[in-house]
């Protein structure tokens, strides 16, 4: 079947958007004529390889249902909510995103966004607007339950009073625990927790330390740095001095784990006396390019995922992962196919909501019951989280991640 992609505008509208719609015999499939499907997410700088990951994703989800759905074609617009300045996301990018979606009367769902921050900032918009909001990788529990959260979070996100956001993976309040769980089977005894001071990082560092002091780790430190500083070393020879054996990061690739991994090394805070962990947000390998190879190795790398390894994935997660990997030629990147199983979700709620309807789109995304993800069977609750608990822990060996366990919960 033939499709095709189109670029509209120059410069940097060409990161900002891209659409990609079904065309030639797919309109055959189409009598209702089309609707949108938006994404957001980061398009710049580290990102790329992830956003591209992810894009992929719903492309191939889009794709394998034919390019239409309930009579409809579906296009795909893809926004970058990065600002062209920091390369990283930014609240002003993302809520000119999430109105430009709400604005467009064939825009159905809104698939976004990759930084829990950025969530914050779009949820009570596409709420306003009735519209299914899910996301192919926030992870900060506030966005949806009380654990873990800020006073006031989740309600400030749904000003309708009804919720419209879903995600269909574990929260930090089941990552950040599993990891401090892990960190003490592997016999460490005193953390110094850094974080990023962002809505993730130091959502999923607070769970991390709040887990370390129940089950009887000693936390010697918490603190949040400022990941602009190219020279972290004054926080790191104070942890040093803490007699600290594991460094404990919640952040992600663009706010500072590359310098901190490389300069736990410069000063001699690497395996056998210290290691570094984090979660999810590192796993790119941007991490071996802006940190380098024998520094992550060196430090004795760890990492939460909340998923299996791709590799060992079946059902309808081993078909994603072959169907990529054939497609693409190569891996996916981390959330490829969170973005892969959001879209299939998304074309599920219209397929039983048959109408192009955002609220009757929201209402049956909410109804989804044992339905078959990537990672096998789970269920959304009212507040529109997953009932899925699956993690796995990774380390790197030859400047690769690697698989190490599953971690329970």
């Amino acid at each position: 079947m033939k499709r095709y992609w189109r670029i509209a505008g120059l410069g940097a509208a060409l990161l900002a958007l891209l659409v990609w719609a079904p065309a030639g015999d797919a309109a055959k499939h189409c009598p209702k004529g089309k609707m949108k499907f938006y994404t957001s997410w980061p398009m710049q700088g580290a990102m790329i390889p992830e956003s591209d990951g992810m894009r992929n994703g719903v492309k191939m989800a889009v794709e394998e249902a034919g390019g239409a759905v309930s009579g409809y074609c579906i296009e795909v617009i893809n926004l970058d909510d990065a600002s062209p300045q920091t390369g990283k996301w930014d609240g002003a990018v993302e809520a000119e995103n999430a109105n430009k979606a709400v604005a467009d009367k064939d825009a159905m769902v809104y698939i976004a966004t990759y930084n829990s921050g950025a969530a914050k900032v779009s949820i009570p918009i596409t709420n306003r607007a009735r519209m299914m909001q899910i996301t192919p990788a926030n992870t900060y529990p506030g966005l949806t339950k009380k654990i873990g959260a800020a006073p006031g979070e989740p309600e400030m996100y749904r000003p309708t009073g009804v919720a419209n956001y879903l995600r269909h993976f574990p929260a930090d309040d089941i990552q950040g625990a599993v990891g401090a769980r892990w960190a003490k089977a592997m016999g460490h005894k005193k953390v110094f927790i850094l974080d990023d001071q962002e809505l993730y990082g130091k959502g999923v560092a607070d769970v991390f330390d709040i887990e370390a002091k129940k089950i009887g780790l000693q936390v010697v430190g918490h603190e949040g740095i400022d990941w602009k500083q190219p020279d972290q070393k004054p926080v790191l020879t104070k942890i040093r001095a803490t007699g600290a054996d594991l460094i404990y990061m919640g952040g992600v690739i663009e706010t500072g784990v590359q310098v901190i991994v490389r300069q736990m090394k410069d000063l001699g805070l690497v395996m056998p006396k210290v290691r570094f962990m984090g979660a999810d947000g590192f796993f790119q390998d941007e991490l071996f390019k802006g940190a380098g190879c024998e520094s992550v190795e060196a430090v004795g790398f760890r990492m939460t995922f909340a998923s299996l390894p791709f590799e060992q994935l079946t059902g309808v997660g081993g078909k994603a992962y072959r169907m990529y990997k054939d497609k693409f030629k190569i891996e996916p990147s981390s959330y490829a196919l969170y973005a892969y199983d959001a879209a299939r979700i998304a074309i599920e709620a219209v397929k039983r909501a048959g109408k192009k309807e955002r609220e009757a789109i929201r209402k049956a995304a909410f109804g989804i019951k044992d339905y078959e993800g990537i990672n096998g069977k789970f269920s959304f609750d009212e507040n529109g989280d997953s009932d899925s608990k699956i993690m796995s822990g990774y380390g790197v060996e030859k400047c690769k991640f690697k698989f190490l366990q599953v971690l329970q919960f």
